[in-house]
Parts: C-alpha cells; structure tokens; sequence
C-alpha cells in the first residue's frame, strides 16, 4: 500500500467509535437542550463535542459506527433479540441527526441498516490490522462484544470513559478467556443486552473454565468424562450442552460480529476538516463553538 504523506511505515492510528453507545451515554448523562423548534438535540450536541475533543487530542483517521435501524438480521434468527420497542422517543430521532452532525464536521460515518454498528466496528478494526501502514486501531467502546476483535499488537478496545485499554491479556482477564473465544463464551453465558439467554448452568465462572480449555463450544466434548478440565457439576453442563447443540450454534451465530461490513479504506477516514454544514448544525445545536474548534483544528492541521 502507498504510504499517506508523511507517514512513516506502522505509524498510523485510527480510532473507531461507537456511535450508538456514545449517543446512549450523552442521553442519559448531559441536561436536555431543545432546539428552535423544540426537537430535543443534547446527546447530539454532545457527542459531536466528545468527538472533536478526539481529534483535538490528536486522533486524525476516526470512524463512527451507529445504529440507523436498531433491528438488524439478527432478529430474523432470534424473535427475542433486541428491538427498538420501549426505547425514549426522544433518542431514536436523534439517531440521525447524529449521523447528519458528524458528517458536517467532516468524520466518517457508517449507518448500519441489516448490519449492527457492532459489525462496522468489527470490519473496519479488520481494515485497520491488515494495513501495513496502521500501528494500533482503538475500538472506542466499553461493549464486551466487540472484545473478540482485540489482538495484539495491533488492535485494542478502549474504554475512552475510564480511560482503560484492553489488550488480549486485558480481556482474558476480564472474561476468563481469549478474543477468539468471547462468541463461545456469551453463546454459553447469554448477552442479556443482546436478548438470547445462553444455555442454563453455563454461568460465567464454568464457562470461562471450559473455554480456556477448549476455546471454542465446537470442541466441547458431549461426555463429561472426556473432559480434561476440573469444574463444578461438569456430567449436567455437558448433558445441556449435548441436548442443546443447535440453540448453542444459533447463540454463537448471533454473536459473533461480521466483518464485511461496507467500511472502506483508512485513508478514507482522514479528518480533513469540517463542511460549510457545520454551522448550520452548531446554531441549531446551540453549541457555536464548534465551528470555531474545528475551524482552528483544521488550520493547526495545515500549518
């Protein structure tokens, strides 16, 4: 691959962020803010300040992942994975206009539809590894999801609220287990997040103890006497397990993240500056200053 100007070989850094999260934790957290026409716009507003703090902070190739329909074609597999029933009003309306907002300060958006925003960060954390030229991709959520993309030493989860990064032996010690087995472990655990259940008596400490053994559920053996790893009631895990191979496969499919999700290139996440947009947006938002921040961001840029 060409080298970006300037760039000297592995010296990039990309920061992937999860929109929908990002927007959630502003919605809860930040003091509501009306605009013009009364349309509540706080976690907006919010989230746009957080990002250009990111780029302010010096991050220059940033992508932003959101949920532009909350159901994906994980819910043709599953009838009780998440959904948007019972979510605020108030914050499905400013899914898209968070999509609009970062799009005139010049970020790189992708709005998933049948994919989840999860899978965009999984894909293009898969973009960022195979490039030559990138030395760390930052997956900006707290989500333990996306936990199986982590892989040393390229691609790390980072945590921006508490400012804790999880390498592969961070998450082995949150979980009990490698990346590559965080799909196995919550097809056994369940995501209650998510809204599949796992399998029952597979909690967090079993499972954890099987899969570090193992790595994946595939390998399990059906007789517990075949096991070679000590745990606590391990004949009725494996009684569940057996009786239960296909609940268990589905479980797997819903968690483990797509990576051909429509990304694009790194180069096409450079921040090269905010749109004429933008001010439009920073007047209906009630935040000004974001004009003047991204105007001298970009001319630090350019000097």
């Amino acid at each position: 691959m060409c080298e970006a100007p300037g760039m000297t070989p592995a010296s990039l850094e990309v920061h992937l962020v999860d929109g929908t999260y990002e927007l959630f934790r502003h919605h809860f957290a930040v003091p509501s803010h009306l605009d013009a026409d009364g349309v509540e716009v706080a976690a907006v507003r919010g989230v746009l300040g957080s990002v250009l703090g990111m780029l302010e902070q010096g991050a220059t190739h940033v992508g932003v992942a959101t949920d532009h329909v909350v159901e994906s074609f994980r819910n043709d597999l599953w009838i009780g994975y998440k959904t948007s029933e019972g979510m605020d009003p108030e914050l499905m309306t400013q899914f898209p206009m968070l999509e609009d907002g970062l799009r005139a300060l010049g970020v790189t958006v992708w709005p998933m539809v049948e994919l989840e925003a999860d899978d965009a960060l999984a894909s293009a954390a898969r973009v960022a590894r195979d490039d030559d030229r990138v030395a760390r991709a930052f997956i900006c959520t707290p989500d333990k999801d996306l936990g199986q993309c982590v892989e040393d030493p390229k691609v790390v989860q980072l945590d921006r609220r508490h400012d804790r990064r999880l390498d592969e032996a961070a998450v082995r010690e949150r979980f009990g287990v490698g990346p590559r087995s965080i799909p196995d472990y919550l097809a056994l655990v369940g995501d209650t997040a998510d809204g599949f259940p796992g399998l029952p008596g597979w909690g967090a400490k079993s499972t954890a103890a099987v899969l570090a053994r193992y790595e994946h559920v595939d390998a399990i053996p059906d007789d517990a006497r075949e096991w070679t790893v000590d745990v606590r009631r391990a004949a009725k895990l494996a009684a569940t397990l057996a009786a239960a191979r296909d609940a268990a496969a589905l479980f797997l499919d819903l968690a483990t993240l797509r990576i051909d999700a429509p990304v694009g290139r790194v180069d096409d996440w450079e921040w090269r500056g905010a749109t004429p947009e933008l001010g439009a947006w920073a007047t209906r938002l009630g935040a000004e200053n974001l004009v003047v921040r991204a105007e001298r961001l970009a001319a630090r840029r350019l000097s």
